[in-house]
């Protein structure tokens, strides 16, 4: 086994989903947000954070080929597009579940409005909100095998090598390495989610 090889696939793999999941938060919790605040723009925001999450992934990924040709770029841009319903939908329904009773004391007590967002509303939608990272964590980094089929590299070249010229070892390579992402990814994300509640 060439270890270098799978280092450098490996870490390829996780520069694109780290990549795609910052980007789609970064698009998807403030269209959560706007959501669940502004009437008029949550119907069209969940519409198509709905329509986003029934769109296979090897779909989104071949729409980008015209766009953004082949490589990393269109793999990160469809990623990101992945990431960005199951944040935007939980980001909304969190901060959608804060009692208005505990927002009516807020302003009693002479908040305004970005105190409110900031120090009661987050804290109390954050688990909700970090839900919805959590499961776009897992869908990219499954999603993000299908990156080799545009020439982006990665994990995901090990299993389409072990298919075509059928060889397991391959094959269970590519799958154990993405297994094994997949579950620290989900250890250290629950873990991060304790520590940031307990600041919070």
């Amino acid at each position: 086994m060439d270890w270098g090889d799978l280092w450098q696939h490996l870490q390829t793999y996780l520069e694109l989903a780290a990549a795609a999941l910052a980007a789609g938060s970064a698009i998807g919790i403030p269209l959560g947000v706007l959501a669940s605040h502004v009437p008029r723009a949550r119907a069209p925001v969940l519409i198509a954070a709905n329509v986003g999450r029934v769109v296979p992934s090897l779909a989104v990924l071949t729409f980008m080929l015209p766009l953004l040709g082949v490589g990393f770029a269109p793999a990160l841009a469809a990623l990101a597009l992945l990431v960005i319903p199951p944040v935007a939908i939980n980001t909304d329904l969190g901060f959608r579940s804060v009692p208005a009773a505990t927002i009516d004391a807020a302003r009693g007590l002479g908040m305004t409005g970005g105190q409110i967002l900031r120090r009661v509303e987050w804290p109390l939608a954050f688990p909700v909100l970090f839900a919805g990272v959590r499961t776009a964590t897992t869908e990219v980094i499954a999603s993000a095998v299908l990156a080799a089929f545009i020439g982006a590299g990665g994990l995901g070249e090990y299993i389409t090598t072990g298919l075509q010229a059928n060889q397991p070892q391959l094959l269970l390579l590519g799958v154990g390495a993405i297994a094994a992402i997949a579950l620290a990814a989900e250890f250290g994300l629950a873990y991060t989610q304790r520590r940031l509640e307990v600041k919070t």
